[in-house]
């Protein structure tokens, strides 16, 4: 019977029209956000009352993963967001309207007191898990880690598992606390890590390879007449500061001191390097493309957009040339033409970063 509702409510979907689908879409997130703060509100007060030791379990983060079969990450989310709530009522209010997300309560939650719980609260409002994040190290700023390079264990080939029974495969239910914190400093191998430490400061954790790591032995060499310690961190502002000068060259062509603009035909698909830095500087790096919510915030995989396309006699000019992220350049190309993304040929052969 559910499946059969779902099935006509993907049905009902497909068949609206695209401003239709993007209202249904808006209602739709509301009613999540409104039953998410009703579920947060309710189990604050099931955990005040301690209604799941009556359902045989030893706490509420067990209750919310064996019995309503949330997962860890997001019984630990909302159970951090139910006792922030049950001392700061507006939590709830926050969360209803969209202005706060789980992640952020959950980060903010033991951070928030009688004289600040409001002041934080606002400075977090529509802000992403990174920003939050900055908001807490700017509050309780950490020391400086120290810089420390160690070689990873290699990796071991898991031996066969002999038959069993899924019960005997089955491992042994952390505790409440383990778990919690399992939900909390998990990382994805091979994700690198940066983590703000204080106002202006970051931890950035990271493997390298065998030669990366042999070229930064060489360059704490090289390097001991102006920077005895060898600190990595400092090095690795000093090859940044290098690659990110010769990137804006290449691509930005962002130069100390640029050439007089040269006369130049504007029927062309080349954008010459004057066009380029004043093209970059006015749209600020930034896909310049502005839609119903807002501008796109993309700042990767940029490429130089013509508002009149070339093939309809468009001109290589600054008046005529945006950045674009890539998706929106091919939407604005699939609006033009009016053909699909798989049977466009790109027009525009020229990336900005």
């Amino acid at each position: 019977m559910l499946q059969e509702s779902m099935k006509n409510e993907v049905s009902g979907h497909a068949s609206l029209a695209d401003t239709e689908l993007l209202m249904e879409v808006l209602r739709l997130v509301g009613n999540e956000r409104q039953a998410t703060a009703q579920l947060i509100a309710a189990l604050g007060e099931l955990d005040a009352r301690r209604l799941y030791l009556g359902e045989g379990c030893s706490s509420l983060f067990t209750y919310c993963t064996q019995v309503l079969h949330l997962s860890e990450h997001a019984a630990y989310g909302r159970i951090e967001a139910a006792r922030a709530a049950r001392k700061w009522p507006v939590v709830l209010d926050m969360l209803a309207a969209g202005s706060l997300h789980l992640t952020a309560v959950a980060l903010l939650g033991r951070h928030l007191t009688v004289e600040n719980h409001l002041e934080l609260l606002a400075a977090a409002r529509h802000r992403t898990k990174r920003e939050v994040e900055e908001i807490i190290a700017a509050l309780r700023p950490r020391p400086a880690v120290p810089s420390t390079v160690r070689k990873l264990p290699e990796p071991r080939t898991p031996s066969p598992v002999p038959s069993a029974s899924v019960n005997a495969l089955m491992p042994a239910a952390p505790s409440a606390a383990a778990a919690q914190s399992a939900a909390c400093t998990q990382t994805a191998p091979g994700r690198t890590e940066v983590k703000p430490l204080a106002r202006e400061r970051y931890k950035v954790q990271f493997t390298v390879s065998r030669e990366m790591h042999q070229m930064l032995r060489e360059a704490q060499d090289l390097l001991r007449h102006r920077l005895p310690s060898g600190d990595i961190g400092q090095i690795f502002e000093r090859a940044l500061a290098l690659l990110v000068e010769e990137l804006r060259r290449t691509r930005h062509a962002v130069v100390n001191r640029p050439r007089a603009a040269q006369p130049a035909t504007t029927r062309t698909r080349h954008v010459a390097a004057a066009v380029r830095r004043a093209v970059g500087d006015r749209d600020g790096g930034r896909c310049a493309f502005v839609g119903a919510s807002g501008r796109c915030t993309e700042r990767g995989f940029l490429e130089y957009h013509h508002l009149v396309p070339f093939v309809d006699g468009g001109e290589t000019t600054v008046e005529n040339l945006e950045l674009r992220c890539r998706a929106h350049n091919t939407y604005e190309a699939e609006r033009w033409f009016g053909i699909r993304e798989e049977d466009l040929v790109r027009e525009s052969t020229v990336s900005y970063g």
